[in-house]
């Protein structure tokens, strides 16, 4: 399992986010941006940040830590938002929390160059996990200690939407039209040599830090047929990347 922290603190609310993420104080003393699982996207958002996530931290890419935040309903109460009260009041229990990183900058592509070998690599596992939310618009990379750091891939795999199609798309192409990284995406062959086979081994290890709760309130009647689907659509897709790496490399 991912560690486990208990918000003692709700600070703010991060408007910026479509699905209301708020920063908490918890009683490591660390900070984090909470991922709730009452929010709109409910606990396959969370699913696909921790599937993702850990994922990509274990093929070599940067991301903040992640950690299960217990919330108790009751320290919304004094939040004058009644928006902010509604989701707290909605998010009891375990819900997702990344670490907060103090003083990070945006990414912004003209002024942050990202090492070659990153700048494939990134794109190569965003068009793995189909990541539609890694845009020059909102590129969901921020610059810490002087490094790019990957936040925020609750819309990844969103052929767990609709899981009676979710075979149909193992071989989806990946348009990477819009992806910040596009243009320095110079050589996605080897970072597909590289990650591609990597991929199946992890599989294990990183489904398993999915809560069982998570799983069977998104659908599922037991947490290890839910891991069972998302490792065969994913280990699957992973062998299939000659048939979805074309989309993001004629990008």
């Amino acid at each position: 399992m991912l560690p486990e922290v208990t918000a003692i603190r709700y600070v703010t609310p991060l408007r910026e986010g479509g699905s209301l993420p708020g920063v908490v104080e918890a009683d490591d003393l660390g900070t984090y941006v909470a991922k709730f699982r009452g929010a709109g996207q409910g606990p396959k958002a969370l699913i696909a940040e921790v599937i993702a996530g850990e994922l990509a931290r274990r093929l070599g890419l940067p991301v903040p830590d992640l950690v299960i935040v217990d919330i108790d309903p009751v320290i919304g109460r004094a939040e004058p938002d009644q928006e902010v009260q509604d989701l707290l009041r909605g998010s009891g229990g375990a819900n997702l929390g990344v670490d907060f990183l103090p003083g990070a900058l945006g990414f912004d592509p003209y002024a942050h160059r990202v090492d070659p070998d990153l700048a494939s690599r990134v794109p190569w596992f965003d068009a793995f996990a189909e990541n539609v939310d890694r845009s020059w618009r909102n590129p969901n990379l921020l610059i810490w200690h002087g490094r790019p750091w990957l936040i925020d891939h609750g819309a990844s795999l969103y052929f767990h939407h609709n899981w009676p199609l979710a075979a149909a798309a193992v071989a989806r192409p990946y348009d990477a039209t819009d992806h910040v990284l596009r243009g320095d995406a110079d050589d996605l062959p080897s970072a597909d040599a590289a990650l591609a086979p990597a991929v199946p081994e992890l599989l294990g290890e990183v489904l398993a830090l999915v809560p069982d709760s998570w799983l069977v309130e998104s659908g599922f009647d037991a947490a290890d047929a839910g891991r069972a689907a998302y490792r065969e659509h994913l280990a699957a897709r992973a062998e299939r990347s000659a048939a979805w790496l074309p989309g993001a490399a004629a990008a």
